[in-house]
């Protein structure tokens, strides 16, 4: 997915809040905002927007000198999901069709998203679940998911947030779990997810666990790590969670990806051809 004209605010906006957020010095914040005005003046719109996104948050760690500024609230997540776990995995279980609940669960769980949106609380991530379980599901997507995970010989999950990595797990269990390896962050961006967050969220018990060997709060393959793509390209079957991956993957051309997210922008809405607050269950390639 390009970058739009439309996007360059929220750039402005991630700079600003995200600064905000990790240091109380207005100094950092006035010289995070000028240096992302400048790099918006020469940004190339080819790329997709979690470069821009990158190169934010590097900077925003170079100014504070805090290798994770996002450690805490990621942390919060993960322990809120987890009180939440028991009761959906028993939910889940008891379903008349328990694949299709934790599909639309784990799409749900994607807005646990601090690049969209900075300050995200406990209700509006209740509510989120809430509405995936009364949500009527994209019968057909799923049963294209479900026929494609029946086929595969191995499996790549690619995460996309903390806390949101808990509600995977609700559908990682439903997988075949010893042909699946879940794909993390290799250095903290944003919250997304890292080695930490799946071993919080108890899936290296569960799975392989991996990572991509970038920062990028995506999955940009030419920067991701040989091992990473070489995986990449065996794998039969690509699960790509949330709107980073989606926006970073969306223009490869290769069969077995299907992208798992909820549609929280109006830019990815309009890519994606849905309404805002759509959980989105569609096969790339």
């Amino acid at each position: 997915m390009r970058t739009y004209l439309d996007c360059v605010p929220c750039f402005v906006r991630q700079a600003i809040d995200s600064a905000r957020r990790v240091t109380d010095s207005p100094a950092v914040h006035e010289q995070l905002l000028r240096e992302t005005l400048t790099v918006a003046a020469t940004m190339r719109f080819d790329q997709p927007p979690p470069v821009m996104g990158q190169l934010i948050h590097r900077r925003i760690r170079e100014l504070t000198a805090l290798p994770d500024p996002y450690r805490a609230a990621k942390q919060q997540a993960n322990a809120f999901a987890l009180q939440m776990y028991p009761d959906l995995a028993a939910r889940t279980a008891k379903a008349e069709d328990p694949f299709a609940l934790a599909v639309m669960l784990a799409i749900a769980g994607n807005v646990v998203d601090l690049g969209v949106k900075s300050h995200l609380t406990a209700e509006e991530v209740s509510g989120s679940i809430g509405e995936a379980l009364q949500a009527v599901p994209d019968r057909a997507g799923i049963d294209d998911l479900r026929g494609a995970v029946g086929s595969a010989g191995s499996i790549l999950y690619l995460a996309d947030n903390a806390g949101e990595i808990v509600f995977d797990r609700l559908l990682i269990e439903r997988l075949p779990t010893e042909k699946v390896t879940l794909v993390v962050k290799g250095a903290p961006v944003i919250n997304d997810a890292t080695r930490e967050d799946a071993e919080a969220a108890g899936l290296t018990e569960l799975v392989e666990v991996i990572d991509n060997g970038t920062d990028i709060p995506g999955t940009v393959l030419e920067a991701c790590s040989d091992a990473f793509r070489e995986r990449f390209d065996a794998a039969d079957l690509i699960i790509s969670k949330g709107q980073g991956n989606y926006e970073t993957l969306s223009d490869c051309h290769r069969e077995g990806l299907f992208f798992l997210l909820k549609a929280k922008c109006s830019m990815i809405a309009r890519d994606l051809g849905c309404e805002v607050g759509r959980l989105v269950i569609r096969r790339g390639g």
